[in-house]
Formats: C-alpha cells, sequence, structure tokens
C-alpha cells in the first residue's frame, strides 16, 4: 500500500571516515528513494550534511567563532549538497524542491499551514521536497535540536505513515554499538520502558545530536501515529529493506493516529506562552479514556500572561507536564474562572495534546 515516507539522513550518514563527501552513499540513497517513489510512495527528504560539505570545501581562520563557523559552512556547503541531490534525482528522471526552514516556520499555526499546503502541493505533482535546517540564519534558541526534530516536526505536519531516520548505527543497542555484545532492540512497543539507560551520551563528528535526540523524537512520532525506523543509512539497501519489512533497525510501534491540529500542538512546546497547574481530580480526569476538556473546575493556579490561541502547559501539582493546549482565552480570564464549575473550557478537547499519563 502507497505510504508518505519521511526520510532523514544523518551528516555521518553522507560523510567518510575522513569527513569528506560521501557522494557513493548519496547516490546510492538516491537510487533507493526513487525505488520507494516508483512503488507508489510519498518520499519526503529531510538531509543534513550543509556543515560537512562547506567544511571540506573552504578551511576558515582557526580564530574564527564557532557560530560564524557554522554559518559559513552551511551557506557555502548546502549548494554543493542540493546541486548534488538535484543531478542525482534528475538522472533518474525525478525533480526536487528545496525547503530551508528555521524553528520559527512552525510556530504560527497560519504560517505552519502555508508549509504544510507547499508540501502537499510538491508531493501530488510528484516532486520530492528536500528539506533542511537554514544554518546561515538559525543559531542559538532558534536551532532545531537537530534534524531528528525537524524530520518529526515534518512528518506530524504532512501526516506521515512512516519516519526513517538514518544514522551510522544499526539502531538503539543494549549497550555501545561498537560492543560485538551489545543486542539491538528491535522493537519498541506502546509501553515503552526507559530506553536511556542504553544510550551513551557521545554526538556525531558533524551533527548536532545523538540518540537520545533520536529516540526522544522517534517516541513523539509514534505517539502521534508514525511509525518509526532508527537505521543504518550506511547498510546497503537500507531503504529496500524497508520497502520489503525486512530491515534490521529499531522499529517504534505507532499509536492511534491523532488529528493534524493536535500533530501541531504536540511539538510547540518550546512555544507554549503560559502554564496552569492542575489538581488530582482534573489529572485523574484528563488521563482517563473519556473525551476531556481542561475546565477552570480542576484548575489550581494560572502562570503567564498568555492570550487566547496560544499555546501553555498542563502540569500536575507535582510540576510534572501532563500535555499542551491551545488556550480559548486569555490569562486573565482563566485566574478570574479558577476552581469555578459550570465554566467554557480553558482548552478544548480538540485542541488538547496529552502525553501518555499511565
Amino acid at each position: 500500500m502507497a505510504k508518505t515516507v519521511v526520510i532523514k539522513i544523518g551528516s555521518n550518514v553522507l560523510t567518510q571516515e575522513d569527513g569528506t563527501p560521501d557522494h557513493n552513499r548519496m547516490a546510492s540513497l538516491v537510487d533507493q528513494m526513487v525505488y520507494l517513489k516508483e512503488i507508489g510512495h510519498h518520499v519526503v527528504l529531510v538531509t543534513s550534511g550543509a556543515v560537512a560539505f562547506g567544511r571540506k570545501a573552504l578551511p576558515l581562520n582557526p580564530k574564527t567563532d564557532s557560530i560564524t563557523k557554522k554559518q559559513v559552512w552551511a551557506s557555502i556547503g548546502q549548494i554543493e549538497l542540493i546541486r548534488s541531490y538535484k543531478n542525482l534525482f534528475l538522472e533518474k528522471g525525478h525533480t526536487i524542491a528545496q525547503l530551508m526552514v528555521t524553528k520559527e516556520d512552525f510556530r504560527d499555526r497560519v504560517h505552519y499551514l502555508n508549509m504544510k499546503n507547499c508540501l502537499d502541493g510538491l508531493l501530488k505533482n510528484q516532486v520530492i521536497p528536500v528539506i533542511n535546517e537554514n544554518d546561515a540564519v538559525a543559531v542559538t534558541e532558534l536551532m532545531f535540536t537537530d534534524n531528528d526534530e525537524l524530520a518529526g516536526l515534518v512528518a506530524a505536519m504532512i501526516d506521515a505513515n512512516s519516519l526513517v531516520l538514518l544514522t551510522n548505527v544499526d539502531g538503539i543497542f543494549k549497550g555501545h554499538p561498537s560492543d560485538p555484545s551489545a543486542e539491538l532492540i528491535t522493537k519498541v512497543g506502546r509501553q515503552v520502558p526507559d530506553l536511556s539507560q542504553y544510550i551513551t551520551s557521545g554526538k556525531s563528528s558533524f551533527g548536532r545530536g545523538g540518540m537520545l535526540t533520536k529516540m526522544t523524537m522517534a517516541k513523539k512520532s509514534a505517539d502521534l501515529g508514525i511509525e518509526v525506523l532508527i537505521a543504518n543509512g550506511k547498510r546497503e539497501d537500507v531503504l529496500r529493506s524497508f520497502a520489503h519489512g525486512t530491515l534490521e533497525c529499531t522499529y517504534f510501534e505507532p499509536g492511534k493516529t491523532r488529528h493534524n491540529q493536535k500533530k501541531w500542538i504536540a511539538h510547540s512546546e518550546n512555544y507554549s506562552k503560559g502554564e496552569v497547574v492542575v489538581n488530582e481530580g482534573a489529572k485523574k480526569a484528563l488521563g482517563s479514556q473519556k473525551i476531556t476538556s481542561l475546565l477552570p473546575v480542576g484548575i489550581v493556579t494560572v502562570k503567564g500572561d498568555f492570550l487566547k490561541g496560544d499555546i501553555i502547559r498542563i502540569v500536575d501539582e507535582a510540576g510534572s507536564i501532563l500535555g499542551l493546549g491551545k488556550a480559548e482565552y486569555g490569562a486573565g480570564s482563566a485566574t478570574e474562572k479558577i476552581g469555578q464549575p459550570h465554566q467554557r473550557p480553558l482548552v478544548h478537547y480538540d485542541y488538547l495534546y496529552l502525553y501518555d499519563l499511565n
């Protein structure tokens, strides 16, 4: 059956051990993405590699500060990266489009929907979107954790069926991946244990993230109804194996598909403008199987100066975050209604995203 597949390729997949671009690997992956398209799938590519490509293209003065280095290398490397993809896909008869984004592009719901509309239009016209963070302008708080976070946001935005995160190991191991005795965790079910105990804190030479960020994004995406696979992009025919269901990887079982509005809210914690603390009764109601909105009667405290339409955090009295929601009215009105029954919901169920409270 045809799927919409978001494929994220990490920097270490696209570079050789000496840090130079691995054009053969890139060509192989392009060939496999074309295969996915030719068997009927929609393909969206989220790619790292611009900084690594730029680093090799132009050595910089050692006194240049780290942020400027990254901006310069990203600016230079992005040209080579996208040109390589364009030529490789054109050789196979396929057109690509480039989208450069920052975290700001996901903050506003209208802007978010405009970007979704663009991606939907590209896919309907058989164009392959190639997406990367605009590292030349995205610095500090404007940066994604890494392109795994970006890939998760894109997958949620376009209601993707699958998210494939390609790195340079086969997935999450019980132990260090380089240890021959380490066991690959092949499936992560809905009642997921804490896997962080198995994950080392090391980051790649060229990338910004690590396996912990991949796991965090994978769990969130799976919770939104998207199957996620963390796999080794350096393995031959990795994407063909994915298509045939034979891929050796860590697979995250998807939950129930969420409405797109909730998918946007799920990724909006960094944009929240306020916080409400709820009592134990409200916490239990929100965690039940019933469709429940957040009512003022269950609210203990209102924090922040949020307005109608802003994203707010919902926390319990111990300070644990329960979820996120879009406020139906501002902080002033919410404060006046604290603890009162028979009031309009502060967050309607349709605009409420809850973490797994069980």
